[in-house]
């Protein structure tokens, strides 16, 4: 976009020229990002700004030096999240910003399998679990469309669990639990008892960490745990400047292979989920064949990868 002048100019012209701009940049969506800038500016829908470029409405001057300061940081692939300061995912539109991982589309079919499963159950207060949560956004869509199921969620990030606190706040309904914790405080697996040390039953216990406590009475009651762990393998950093120089590292890396998280996590659901209960972890494309493995080596039944709306593997559900 040019630079910003004394006169007004017409929206219509502004889109095109913000179009240009961004796919220059490279970025994917170019027309979308224009529009959502250009709404976020005058504090208008998407569609409300598609309707005002039709009807020839202009942009004053102090609109357009605001748009041009935006448009900078989004064609230098500044996520358009974190210039809006808002992510829509599903129903609701939660706060970002700098040190959490923004909410993905494709996470949004993520929670729809937890949905499904909650909404089929018969139980008049379900509960479930969302562990590495980053903005709440998985936590949040099963309180807003699944009525009374009460969600514990876990974020080891104090830059993270911020954002997810304030989105708790404003969409929570009194029916998250948010902690700060490093999930794999839950792992049972402990190292082998050294001579004379007595040994420690497995599972969950009310000793130890904080949330260890926390968790202890919902060990075998939970119904559902979700999540969306980091996966990214150490040595493959992503190529889009907006996750690999946006995204914190702690949201996305997780071992040689990226499922060092999800290891545990597989652990942890043996403890917390009730029998027949529904394990769901998002991932990478091609990680479902080790996932599945993994998994059914841990004693889970009915391992199966589903595709997120674009066609491609992103989720893997299990039985426990």
């Amino acid at each position: 976009m040019s630079e910003a002048r004394n006169e007004p100019r017409g929206i219509r012209g502004v889109l095109d020229e913000l179009r240009e701009r961004f796919a220059a940049a490279g970025i994917e969506d170019p027309a979308t990002d224009a529009e959502l800038l250009v709404g976020h500016v005058l504090g208008v829908s998407r569609g409300r700004v598609q309707a005002l470029a039709v009807m020839g409405r202009d942009l004053a001057p102090d609109e357009l030096a605001a748009l041009s300061e935006l448009a900078g940081e989004r064609a230098r692939r500044v996520p358009l999240q974190h210039l809006t300061g808002r992510a829509p995912f599903r129903g609701i539109e939660l706060s970002v910003g700098p040190g959490v991982f923004v909410p993905r589309p494709e996470t949004e079919t993520v929670a729809q399998f937890a949905i499904d499963e909650l909404r089929r159950l018969s139980d008049p207060e379900p509960l479930a679990v969302d562990l590495c949560t980053g903005s709440g956004a998985l936590a949040l869509a099963l309180v807003h469309e699944v009525s009374e199921v009460r969600v514990w969620a876990v974020e080891k990030s104090a830059e993270a669990h911020a954002w997810a606190d304030r989105n708790v706040r404003e969409w929570g309904e009194d029916r998250v639990e948010l902690l700060r914790g490093d999930v794999t405080e839950l792992d049972p697996i402990r190292p082998e008892p050294r001579d004379g040390d007595p040994e420690s039953p497995e599972g969950i216990e009310p000793g130890g960490s904080e949330l260890r406590r926390v968790f202890a009475p919902l060990a075998g009651r939970v119904a559902v745990l979700v999540s969306n762990p980091p996966y990214v393998p150490r040595d493959m950093v992503p190529r889009d400047p907006e996750v690999r120089d946006h995204d914190p590292e702690l949201a996305l890396y997780s071992g040689a292979d990226g499922l060092d998280l999800i290891r545990v996590i597989s652990r942890i659901g043996r403890d917390l989920l009730r029998p027949d209960g529904l394990l769901v972890l998002e991932h990478a494309e091609m990680q479902g064949s080790a996932i599945r493995q993994l998994l059914t080596a841990d004693g889970w039944r009915e391992a199966v990868t589903r595709p997120d709306l674009t066609g491609r593997d992103r989720a893997t559900l299990a039985r426990r």
